[in-house]
């Protein structure tokens, strides 16, 4: 088990910025997840994790020691990679009992830790086939087996899950939750796909451009973005943000109403989750610009596309409202759920 730091650390490949004066700490045993669009400088983290890279400045700790000039095989963390580097001469078997095997661990261990990893990840029937020989999502599934069956101090996996079909990559997302808690060990996750991010972690730092945006708890993060760039990363649909009319209490030329009381000096923007925006049928005589552009019953929740001259945002309501397309709606915001952020994008509060 081991902590795991960065101070001050920057990677470059000649005049690219991959990591730009990047700080953070995982502590120990924490499931930590590295959350952003590609190039953000997530994959580039783990290798320098790794030893694959080193860093042009700064500092890595792994257990508080420095381990930047460690070789990766003296700095025992574990490795799923994104194209995930099976051996394609050797089994599904072989290529997972290989970490322990070249440690030349006791044959009876090696056929234990084998047979429980692989009952976790349900590849028990498929370890005698080559890597040629299995689909995508069962070779993800064996990387993944080959990462678990060590007894590293942290797991390091580069999105790991992304090659499975939905309901398979529900699955294993918990079952990676699941084991990460048995096992005691410190886990780096990297992804794109934020409904994994908000399950799966105890804390997540969302990146741009080679920089931490914020560090938090996924509650926290969803519920106090310090952006709006950090704002629109979490949640599906993504938050609505929305100017503020000039001078007035108001956004989209007097169509939703807000509390001046609520609304912080110096603010540009609202942003509204999709599920804080209430629709409501609109009045007979009512003035109103809000046209209801689509509608997506999802079953328990219902998605509204909304348009008001050229600005578009999106509600969910709950269950299957009687709304249809081109009728006239009002709106309102859930009471305290607002965001505000500055003409910079930074958050702001009242």
């Amino acid at each position: 088990m081991a902590s795991i730091a960065f101070n001050n650390v920057t990677k470059r490949f000649g005049e690219t910025i991959a990591v730009n004066n990047v700080s953070f700490e995982i502590a120990d045993s924490e499931f930590f997840c590295l959350f952003g669009p590609p190039l953000s400088g997530k994959s580039t983290i783990l290798k320098l994790i790794l030893g694959l890279e080193k860093p042009d400045d700064g500092e890595i700790l792994i257990d508080g020691k420095p381990v930047n000039h460690v070789s990766p095989s003296r700095r025992n963390v574990a490795m799923v990679f994104q194209n995930l580097a099976l051996f394609p001469h050797m089994s599904a078997e072989e290529n997972v009992r290989f970490p322990l095997a070249e440690r030349r661990m006791e044959e009876s261990e090696i056929a234990r830790r084998v047979t429980e990893v692989s009952g976790k990840l349900h590849i028990g029937h498929i370890l005698h086939k080559s890597p040629a020989q299995l689909s995508g999502g069962e070779r993800q599934r064996v990387a993944i087996a080959r990462a678990l069956v060590r007894d590293p101090v942290a797991y390091l996996m580069d999105d790991p899950i992304s090659a499975l079909d939905a309901r398979l990559r529900e699955e294993t997302r918990v079952e990676l939750k699941r084991i990460q808690n048995e096992l005691g060990r410190t886990m780096v996750y990297v992804t794109h796909d934020q409904e994994e991010a908000m399950s799966v972690a105890d804390r997540i730092a969302v990146l741009e451009a080679g920089s931490i945006r914020q560090i938090g708890a996924p509650s926290e993060i969803y519920d106090n973005p310090n952006s709006s760039y950090v704002a629109r990363m979490l949640g599906a649909p993504s938050m609505n943000l929305l100017a503020l009319d000039a001078g007035k209490s108001s956004a989209l030329d007097g169509a939703l109403a807000l509390d001046q009381a609520h609304i912080p000096q110096g603010a540009s923007q609202i942003g509204i989750r999709p599920e804080d925006l209430i629709v409501t049928p609109a009045a007979a005589n009512g003035d109103t610009r809000v046209r209801v552009f689509e509608v997506e019953p999802l079953g328990g929740v219902t998605v509204v596309t909304l348009q008001t001259g050229e600005t578009s945002l999106r509600a969910m309501v709950r269950g299957q409202p009687k709304i249809e397309p081109d009728s006239q709606v009002s709106l309102s915001v859930a009471s305290g759920q607002a965001c505000f952020f500055a003409s910079d994008g930074e958050a702001l509060r009242a």
